[in-house]
């Protein structure tokens, strides 16, 4: 698919968001299957109202697939006529974070109040991310007490602004530097960080409390 385009690779990850086929898309959106591969595999434009109709069988917007909020927040949209607040189990806070992404750390830091976002695995029932030696995470989450550790946060979140839902989990829980002689077995969540660079120190969060909260319509 090297000559897929920005719309094609926006198609391609809400489709598998959704978990959904080409077929199934296709059939929602009207179309035949054959045309929606094309254009996930094409840097081809569609027509307005195909992607309006591809917009909608996907739950999200136009202006989404062309890229448009690319450089905005989520959720700048008004609240759903009647939200409803559910408090979510641990196991299903568990089963939401167990495919990994993006999370935010979150830890008092040598400058303040500090949250940053980290690339992470789930391994062994521990959250596992990769920073840098000698950055604000090794430096500042280490007690300087031998056995001692420091509780820290860490959020993962899904909005999904065409819906109008999304959901939140929080783990807290010791983070755990994971010495030289160990980290060939945390390597083994295949863990990536997500800003690249030097970051060979895995920090492991073996959670002590998981909490989660899912907003949608009634």
């Amino acid at each position: 698919m090297t000559g897929t385009g920005d719309l094609g690779r926006r198609l391609i990850h809400h489709r598998e968001r959704l978990g959904l086929t080409r077929e199934q898309v296709a059939a929602r959106a009207e179309m035949s299957a054959g045309y929606l591969q094309y254009l996930e595999e094409h840097a081809d434009m569609t027509e307005t109202g195909s992607l309006h109709r591809l917009a909608d069988a996907l739950g999200t917007t136009m202006d989404e697939l062309l890229g448009g909020g690319r450089d905005r927040p989520p959720g700048r949209g008004p609240a759903m006529a009647h939200p409803s607040l559910e408090v979510l189990s641990e196991e299903e806070c568990r089963r939401l974070i167990a495919p990994g992404g993006i999370g935010r750390v979150a830890f008092s830091g040598s400058h303040g109040p500090t949250v940053l976002p980290v690339n992470f695995k789930m391994h062994r029932g521990a959250v596992v991310f990769r920073t840098a030696y000698g950055g604000p995470m090794d430096q500042d989450l280490r007690s300087g007490v031998a056995g001692v550790e420091i509780k820290i946060a860490f959020e993962v979140d899904r909005i999904d602004e065409a819906r109008r839902e999304g959901w939140s989990v929080l783990v807290q829980g010791a983070a755990h530097h994971v010495p030289e002689e160990e980290a060939a077995t945390a390597a083994g969540c295949e863990v990536t960080p997500w800003a690249g660079g030097e970051r060979h120190l895995y920090v492991r969060i073996v959670p002590q409390q998981i909490t989660g909260r899912r907003i949608h319509g009634l």
